[in-house]
């Protein structure tokens, strides 16, 4: 095959360079993609940009791999950031990832090469099958801390048709080991943590620099007492514990409200009031086009290995209803629900109420 290869300069999409190099027969081409932030905010935090191209290179010459650098500044501002902003001036808790996958490295980049590559690999965790109706299904890694198909969600039939996971099926662990056997330049580099277009500048900071900065009012939502203040409403998202800077926790955030500029909290001891079970999330794509036959699925309210029973209700115009089988207390509006059948990631909606 012909493979387009997107290199970060950390280990797992260097390792999933070398699995396809080990494969042998393919015609492979590594990208770079060089994002706006990096430049335009780079007095905000320490700037990964130089570091990151000494590892990308490096594996690349190793490997024999031509290197190329496609630059999508312009695409992350239209296509990412503004969305983001626009989602966090509404008091709203957007998924930049979902849409940096969807947009950019399956999107915008997608439009950058030219048609003749089959493929484009990234060293995502997460795997793609096809099944026996044509369907290409996108599966979750059997790593489930590390399971990312959260992030890829969003992927359209054509977008997954033409996605390559080489680490997908393997577990961080073993992605470790294979960096040391292969002795690769970066088999020690930490990982990264963050949302991808910022690199290592901070989400405050990011969020401070567009928005600035509005003190309001710190309440707890049962007695209406001021408990503190806050420096903006776009700052905190529903569900928050951290962060606060309160005496005689925990406390948790339940409600903001982005007129009166009021952030309502809750103590461990209160919150059994404010656990909800019932979402409806708009927007709503499905993989594979379809609204599913199975209504009782699984859902993720947020990244990471928790995965809670539901039942779903199609309401049309996109919308469905969720029944969830336990309470939560993290229901963030803007916030992105995944729906699973099994292994199998179906899509996604955002967080209406």
């Amino acid at each position: 095959m012909k493979i387009a290869m997107l290199l970060s300069g950390g280990v797992d999409s260097s390792v999933a360079l070398r699995l396809l190099k080990e494969e042998g027969g393919h015609e492979i081409t590594a990208f770079y993609l060089k994002i706006w932030l990096e430049d335009e905010m780079a007095f905000l935090g320490e700037c990964p940009w130089e570091e990151d191209m000494q590892y990308v290179r490096a594996v690349c010459e190793e490997l024999d791999i031509p290197l190329q650098v496609v630059p999508l500044q312009k695409e992350y501002m239209d296509r990412v950031v503004s969305y983001v902003l626009a989602e966090l001036k509404q008091g709203r808790t957007p998924s930049p990832d979902i849409l940096c996958n969807e947009r950019i490295k399956f999107g915008a980049f997608f439009d950058a090469i030219d048609e003749s590559y089959d493929k484009v690999a990234t060293g995502h965790y997460a795997q793609v099958q096809e099944n026996e109706d044509g369907i290409f299904e996108l599966l979750r890694a059997p790593d489930p801390v590390k399971d990312q198909t959260y992030f890829l969600s969003s992927l359209s039939q054509a977008q997954l048709s033409r996605a390559l996971f080489p680490i997908g099926s393997l577990m961080k662990s073993r992605v470790r080991e294979l960096a040391e056997e292969y002795d690769l330049p970066n088999k020690v580099r930490k990982d990264s943590q963050g949302i991808c277009f910022l690199g290592k500048i901070s989400y405050p900071d990011f969020v401070r620099f567009h928005l600035g900065e509005k003190q309001g009012d710190i309440i707890e939502i049962e007695t209406d007492e001021k408990k503190g203040e806050h420096k903006g409403v776009w700052f905190h998202t529903i569900g928050q514990r951290s962060g606060l800077g309160l005496s005689g926790g925990p406390w948790y955030v339940v409600k903001k409200d982005l007129e009166s500029n009021i952030v309502y909290i809750s103590h461990k001891n209160g919150l059994e009031d404010q656990l909800r079970d019932e979402v409806t999330v708009n927007t709503v794509h499905w993989t594979s086009g379809k609204f599913p036959q199975n209504t009782n699925l699984k859902v993720k309210l947020r990244h990471g290995p928790q995965l809670v029973e539901a039942r779903i209700m199609d309401l049309g115009e996109d919308r469905v209803f969720i029944k969830l089988a336990e309470k939560d207390k993290g229901i963030a509006p803007g916030q992105s629900c995944i729906f699973y059948d099994d292994l199998i990631c179906l899509g996604r909606g955002v967080i209406e109420k």
